[in-house]
């Protein structure tokens, strides 16, 4: 094993502390990729601070990750030295089940293997991307385009994903009218990704402070959810929704939104159950659906489509000691719009 400088998670909701963690030697198949940038996913935040259930401690989190390769297993053939790369959430797969096949690794049948705060098949537990270094298979490492710079495609390893996917299978485009409902990590890159793939494209926030960042990002238009009579006046509205907030809402009344065989597609996790009247669906035909990350393939294709029409997330590059102040910030919804981690920064005392 080797080692690398880290932001290790000592237990729940403590205080980060830069130390030297071990990694696997190379297999194979395996890529070492020299971290450059890491950004901060509203995720990684639960899972620090056991929000989502229990979690393993010390804990490196982090997958958002872009780098370079610095070294390749003897089988590579998908990357070699020197190469910019991505990883995401996940960093193995069975490779041998129906939704690997696919492209789906994200479903696999096995259990994928998230980058941290899980474990390998081998039973090692697996350290994120607040790091220098990292060693993946190189099936889940792709290919960052020369038409992004680093730090701004870090984050599109989760948020940009996250929201291409529901984009993609709903039919965003042309002719469309797609509602973001939350102007985050994840409502920006929706509003960029949607406007770019042509719909036209609306932000539903709690109210206007953000008016101008939509514009300017491709929306062109933007209602404050919290002013009276706003939502009366926007039913029947939209083809397609992509709910990207955590927060409990009053789902009924985001579906009455929706035009006839609308969708409304939630990426958010919220702590409470939605409620609506069957009604809400059946007299329209709307589904209310989930969406979760993408595999590999929709991964590689975001990121092409990224490069190609000029879109990388919108950051606040940080250093390793302000990762503690970033996670408050997050939560209370002070950033614009994601925090990149120079991994650079990260100093282990002697």
């Amino acid at each position: 094993m080797t080692s690398t400088p880290a932001l290790v998670a000592p237990s729940a909701g403590a205080a980060f502390e830069a130390r030297t963690v071990e990694h696997r030697d190379l297999r194979d198949d395996d890529v070492l990729i020299d971290i450059k940038f890491a950004g901060i996913c509203h995720s990684d935040i639960h899972q620090v601070r056991e929000e989502w259930g229990s979690a393993i401690f010390p804990m490196v989190p982090g997958h958002e990750i872009a780098g370079v390769v610095s070294a390749v297993g003897d089988g590579v053939t998908r990357h070699r030295v020197g190469d910019r790369v991505g990883v995401g959430c996940m960093v193995d797969s069975c490779g041998e089940c129906e939704f690997c096949k696919n492209g789906e690794e994200q479903f696999c049948a096995k259990g994928a293997v998230m980058t941290y705060n899980g474990r390998g098949y081998d039973g090692e537990e697996t350290k994120g991307g607040y790091a220098q270094q990292v060693v993946v298979s190189e099936r889940f490492a792709v290919k960052i385009p020369d038409g992004i710079d680093l730090d701004v495609a870090a984050p599109l390893l989760c948020a940009g994903v996250t929201v291409w996917s529901p984009l993609k299978r709903w039919g965003a485009g042309p002719g469309r009218k797609v509602a973001v409902i939350g102007f985050g990590g994840l409502g920006h890159m929706a509003v960029k990704l949607a406007a770019a793939l042509g719909a036209e494209v609306s932000v539903l926030s709690r109210t206007d402070a953000k008016k101008d960042d939509g514009a300017a990002l491709g929306a062109t238009a933007y209602h404050a959810t919290s002013e009276p009579g706003v939502l009366r006046e926007l039913k029947g509205s939209f083809d397609l929704i992509i709910n990207t907030v955590s927060a409990d809402l009053p789902m009924q009344t985001y579906i009455s939104l929706l035009r006839p065989l609308g969708v409304i597609a939630n990426v958010g996790l919220p702590t409470s159950n939605y409620e609506f009247a069957p009604g809400a669906v059946v007299g329209g035909s709307r589904v209310v659906a989930g969406s979760n990350i993408g595999g590999i393939p929709a991964t590689q294709e975001m990121l092409d489509f990224c490069a190609e029409h000029g879109i990388g997330a919108t950051i606040e590059t940080i250093s390793a000691d302000q990762v503690d102040e970033a996670y408050e910030r997050v939560v209370a919804g002070d950033v614009r719009y994601r925090f990149v981690i120079d991994t650079s920064t990260i100093a282990v005392s002697a």
